[in-house]
């Protein structure tokens, strides 16, 4: 598969939420097939959960729906869930945030950066080869190896921006 996903178009800009959602969910559903892996009931609300809007969700949130929902109020339900997702390459773990977003390209394997408005909470996900590779180049020529890297962004969305102007 293709270190980029076939359309990098953030959150933030205007789309077609459902078909966006639904696009997410199929290709979670190949992806897994490939893998020999499947989403059972809470995995696949979990992840539709995720996928409800563009913003990272903390553990206990999910774990909140899912238990009104009648998946069971014990965090390692969530935890779970989640850890399946995010093994699967289909939600990211937001390390700033402590949280959790749908993967809006899991047909895709990728390195997304994350733009995080501090505001609303509101994220996009976009290719970040170029700057890994930019980073990567630097730290090689300082001796340095790097195994791993997480790129979130904070600032303000364009609506949040708006209103702070």
């Amino acid at each position: 598969m293709s270190d980029q996903p076939a359309s990098s178009a953030p959150a933030f800009a205007p789309h077609d939420h459902r078909a966006c959602e639904a696009r997410a969910l199929d290709q979670a559903r190949d992806r897994l097939a490939e893998n020999g892996a499947r989403l059972t009931p809470v995995r696949r609300r979990t992840l539709e959960i995720l996928l409800e809007s563009h913003r990272a969700m903390g553990a206990y949130e999910v774990l909140d729906r899912l238990a009104a929902e009648g998946f069971g109020r014990q965090p390692p339900v969530a935890y779970r869930a989640l850890e399946f997702l995010v093994e699967h390459g289909l939600a990211h773990r937001l390390q700033r945030l402590n949280a959790f977003a749908a993967c809006l390209h899991p047909g895709h394997d990728h390195a997304p950066a994350f733009l995080i408005c501090r505001s609303c909470d509101m994220l996009a996900e976009l290719p970040a080869a170029p700057v890994r590779d930019a980073l990567a180049d630097l730290a090689a020529e300082n001796g340095f190896q790097v195994e791993r890297v997480t790129i979130e962004a904070l600032g303000l969305c364009p609506a949040c921006a708006g209103t702070a102007a």
